[in-house]
């Protein structure tokens, strides 16, 4: 056992009073145990080190994998666990995209397809600030009758009835589609649309950065070129996003270590993503599972171990690391929490787009249910806003 591992060991001795702690670490490989103590320098972990992590053996290196991750999140944010009240706004689910992975989208024609009027998506989120929301998240299908300008109409909307209501909207997919139906050049759509009231945008539609992968979940798809222009252009016009990966259906550990160190590196130029949000594939109702045969969704060890890791090769760059409720369900997520992630995502609701695919774990979360599920693990609740500022510690 390597001298920064074992000081590690000794800490959470004394925090947790585990006296096995020694006993199991001692057992991890030396290579793990190598990379780790590395980690635990402060030193940056490569993409192929990141490889490796992902492909420890759980039964023996498990356990210090986590607790280095744990240890790595004490350091970058303390023993907080935040979340923020949001209300997700899906505008429409008509898209003829075809994502394989998806089972949101409906064509018009479907007695399920639905398109939210301009003013009852201002009145959801009016409803949301009064019942103490400050963020908005709006996202839908690519619905081909809309124009361009369409989206600016919505931020305008909501600003008009709630001006201060902070509105993150619109993944990469849809900025570069707002921009070919205007005729414009990404920079320039999102300039207008900032201009019009948009704040941040979801670093969703990132799926797997890697070209083949991507080829397989959708033809028609914006590549992983394209999703890394988009993202650095906003950042570089002051509008910040989140960032994600979706894992557990054709993918595996090169994919994942590879996405991450693509991550770091835009965060390296423009230190514009707020957070890194691991969203295991949910599988019950796409196509991608029923019909072409991908894996049914993440392990339970491969979303500890993506935390993990994610925190490990983004230590220094990206503080803060989400899970997901609705997709891993509650208890699950206080897991993941013990082994790097420090954001229990957002209230949400109306989640629609996990729900289509099957996810069992409803569309809304009470904010005393949130404090309650952090104090189960002897962590302090905080609502946050979308940057990550602090703004009330629960009581």
């Amino acid at each position: 056992m390597t001298k920064a591992i074992e000081n590690l060991v000794n800490q959470e001795e004394k925090i947790i009073n585990v006296k096995s702690v020694e006993q199991l670490l001692s057992s991890t490989s030396l290579n793990i145990s190598r990379i780790l103590d590395k980690a635990l320098e402060e030193k940056e972990i490569t993409v192929e080190e990141g490889i490796e992590l992902f492909k420890a053996n759980p039964a023996k290196d498990l356990n210090a994998i986590m607790l280095t991750a744990n240890e790595l999140r004490r350091r970058a944010v303390g023993d907080t666990i935040t979340y923020v009240k949001t209300r997700n706004i899906n505008f429409s689910n008509v898209c003829y995209t075809g994502c394989k992975f998806c089972a949101f989208a409906a064509s018009e024609k479907d007695e399920d397809a639905y398109f939210v009027p301009l003013g009852e998506i201002s009145q959801r989120a009016k409803d949301a600030w009064d019942i103490g929301a400050t963020e908005v998240c709006i996202q839908g299908g690519l619905h081909p009758k809309i124009d361009g300008t369409y989206y600016h109409e919505i931020l305008r909307s909501i600003k008009n009835v709630v001006p201060h209501m902070h509105i993150h909207a619109y993944s990469p997919f849809e900025i570069k589609f707002g921009a070919w139906k205007q005729g414009v050049t990404i920079e320039e759509h999102l300039k207008s649309l900032k201009d019009a009231g948009l704040d941040t945008i979801p670093g969703t539609a990132a799926e797997i950065l890697d070209t083949e992968i991507r080829q397989q979940l959708t033809k028609d798809k914006l590549s992983a070129e394209e999703w890394v222009h988009i993202v650095k252009t906003a950042h570089k016009l002051g509008i910040r996003s989140t960032s994600t990966m979706m894992y557990g259906h054709i993918d595996g550990p090169e994919h994942w270590a590879n996405h991450i160190g693509i991550l770091r590196e835009i965060q390296k130029e423009t230190g514009g993503f707020t957070e890194f949000v691991p969203l295991g594939f949910v599988h019950y109702n796409t196509k991608l599972f029923n019909e072409l045969g991908s894996r049914a969704g993440s392990t339970g060890i491969e979303d500890i171990m993506v935390t993990a890791v994610s925190r490990i090769m983004l230590y220094k760059w990206i503080d803060n690391i989400q899970v997901s409720w609705v997709k891993n369900g509650p208890k699950s997520c206080q897991i993941i929490l013990n082994a790097g992630a420090n954001d229990f995502g957002g209230t949400l609701m109306d989640e629609t787009i996990s729900r289509s695919a099957g996810a069992p774990f409803g569309e809304n979360m009470d904010p005393k249910e949130f404090d309650r599920l952090i104090r189960d693990l002897g962590r302090t609740p905080a609502v946050r806003n979308t940057l990550y500022e602090i703004l009330e510690y629960p009581k």
